[in-house]
């Protein structure tokens, strides 16, 4: 720790170590019931960053207009990687007005019609990959054999990536969100995937189909979004189908075989399983550090701090996840949870626009998971699960279970 001359409080170094399983991050857990508006030097960038963490906080910081996503560009600031996974000039990196025209271009992919689909496809999809596990018989590893499987399958899908294309996908899905891609590595591999979708889209002008890679396509020959923007639509939407999803489900299976008690009652209830997710979402860590800052156009009040103009600011959604003045006993575990909304999939304009695909992947692959195989359980203990290090995203390397 060291002193912030400009604020005259203690700059805290966050490591941002991997780790296991749910075991949640010591300094923003701390920092949220110590100092939930806090600086922080992080692993790459320079200078330093607020970090917030606190629920009503993070909400205020993601909601507020004075906070801008789109300064941030070509700007090195602190960080969790040495690159930065959006892309200039992307959803990701874009203010109002920018960000809602492009927020309205994917709008369509996630209305009732097409995630209903979506739903039904991945549910045939679901009781099959089920049959060959029951076939094949057990041990199996359920996140490469189960959840990863149906989590690209969904996001081919609905983007309109040919399945014989997704092992180069995920071969860059894997470089950009690794913490151990340098910033020149970064930018390659980001050239060469915007690449593909760049190709995919002229392919899909002449050759439309239902998929959102085509309705971009119609949309920029009418002017209506550029190819940069396209791409980072696609690249975004890929991102979080690919790696977040296959993670979030992944441990989502571990946390339910290691609360079994929980997780039998849900099986006699299996209507409550939309609220079980929920808190899934909420419990569960799903994140190495934090993502993309915001920068403050205007000097602003928040937890009783003066955050100035010109000052990168990072929220920590699964601390405001865990804040007690929110959430009774935020450190346990409960299916049955009422209350509050979590902050699982952000807050304000940036919100994730595939949030309810993931909620309908998520309750699809547990429910026909927790109803074809009855007596699931890990098949090695919980100390011996190996857990990604060096990527963004938490999860397992693999899940070995048996029944």
């Amino acid at each position: 720790m060291t002193p912030d001359p400009h604020h005259g409080l203690v700059v805290h170094d966050w490591a941002v170590v991997p780790l296991p399983g749910t075991d949640f991050d010591p300094l923003p857990h701390r920092l949220l019931h110590e100092e939930p508006v806090a600086r922080v030097r992080l692993p790459y960038g320079e200078g330093h960053a607020w970090l917030v963490t606190r629920y009503e906080d993070v909400k205020l910081i993601a909601a507020d207009p004075r906070m801008s996503r789109a300064l941030t560009v070509g700007r090195p600031l602190p960080s969790t990687t040495p690159h930065t996974l959006a892309p200039a000039g992307g959803v990701g990196r874009a203010d109002p007005p920018e960000h809602t025209r492009l927020r309205k271009l994917v709008a369509p992919a996630f209305g009732r019609r097409r995630v209903a689909a979506l739903r039904e496809h991945t549910a045939r999809r679901a009781e099959r990959a089920a049959r060959d596990l029951l076939e094949s018989g057990p041990p199996a590893d359920v996140a490469e054999r189960y959840v990863g499987p149906l989590s690209a399958a969904v996001v081919a899908e609905l983007l309109g990536v040919p399945a014989a294309d997704l092992d180069r996908v995920q071969a860059w899905r894997a470089g950009l969100l690794s913490h151990d891609t340098t910033a020149d590595a970064g930018e390659a591999v980001k050239k060469e995937i915007a690449g593909y979708f760049a190709d995919l889209a002229r392919h899909r002008a002449e050759h439309p189909a239902d998929d959102l890679i085509s309705e971009l396509a119609a949309a920029r020959a009418a002017g209506g979004v550029s190819t940069a923007e396209l791409v980072s639509l696609a690249v975004m939407l890929t991102l979080n189908g690919l790696d977040a999803v296959r993670n979030i489900v992944s441990t989502m299976v571990y946390v339910l075989l290691t609360h079994p008690e929980q997780t039998a009652k849900l099986r006699a209830e299996p209507a409550g399983l939309p609220r079980a997710v929920d808190e899934l979402l909420r419990y569960i860590p799903q994140r190495n550090g934090v993502g993309l800052p915001r920068i403050a156009t205007a000097d602003l009040e928040v937890g009783g701090v003066t955050i100035r103009a010109g000052e990168a600011v990072h929220v920590f959604y699964p601390a405001a996840n865990r804040d007690p003045a929110v959430f009774p006993d935020p450190d346990r575990l409960d299916l049955t949870r009422e209350g509050a909304p979590h902050l699982a999939f952000g807050h304000g304009a940036h919100y994730c626009a595939g949030a309810q695909l993931a909620r309908m992947e998520a309750e699809v692959m547990l429910g026909t998971l927790l109803a074809a195989l009855p007596g699931l359980a890990l098949a090695v203990p919980p100390e011996r699960i190996a857990w990604r290090t060096g990527t963004v995203n938490r999860g397992p390397q693999a899940l070995p279970v048996t029944w």
